[in-house]
């Protein structure tokens, strides 16, 4: 699982200049005391980097590992930095130093994201239910039988039950990602 370090909210200016950072909240207790000024220095690097390549108006996350619940995390941040400060940001011309004790908050409570969202634990348990459906099956079915030549032989399908197996398989073969 992938450990989130710092959160960051911050405003990009037209003229150029580099981002403002509207909020911040960093969990660096997993590097060496000595490292800390350096991973918090490279934090607010890539921070700024994105956030100036990122068009106005769009909201961007960076991937890592082909985690999405990054995405909700930040997608729910930026609407809750909206609801607590409104406006306000707008003005804002330096870093802020002020604590936003909602981002402390969320950057504890997504270090396990599953537990975090609903969402992605019904996801999670949907899955899983997913994969022992698939094993199940596969023990089911003999060595080397296919469960389309079951279906063909099956006495117990009508001619317009095999018809759907066969095009429900066909619509998820367009749908399936190898």
């Amino acid at each position: 699982m992938v450990k989130i370090t710092a959160l960051l909210v911050l405003k990009c200016t037209p003229e150029g200049s580099d981002p403002v950072i509207l909020a911040n909240a960093s969990d660096l207790s997993s590097f060496g005391f000595f490292q800390r000024p350096s991973v918090r220095e490279f934090i607010v690097f890539v921070g700024r980097t994105v956030a100036k390549r990122t068009p106005p108006g769009q909201r961007q996350s960076v991937q890592h590992e082909e985690k999405a619940y990054t995405r909700l995390l930040l997608w729910q941040l930026l609407d809750e930095y909206q609801k607590n400060f409104g406006d306000s940001w707008k003005t804002v011309q330096a870093d802020s130093t002020q604590q936003w004790p909602f981002l402390s908050e969320a950057l504890t409570k997504f270090q396990d994201p599953a537990e975090a969202d609903k969402l992605l634990r019904i996801q999670r348990e949907l899955d899983e239910t997913k994969i022992i459906l698939h094993k199940t099956i596969d023990s089911v079915l003999a060595r080397g039988e296919k469960l389309d030549s079951l279906v063909e032989k099956s006495s117990d399908l009508s001619a317009a039950s095999q018809m759907f197996y066969k095009q429900a398989k066909k619509t998820n073969q367009c749908c399936t990602i190898l």
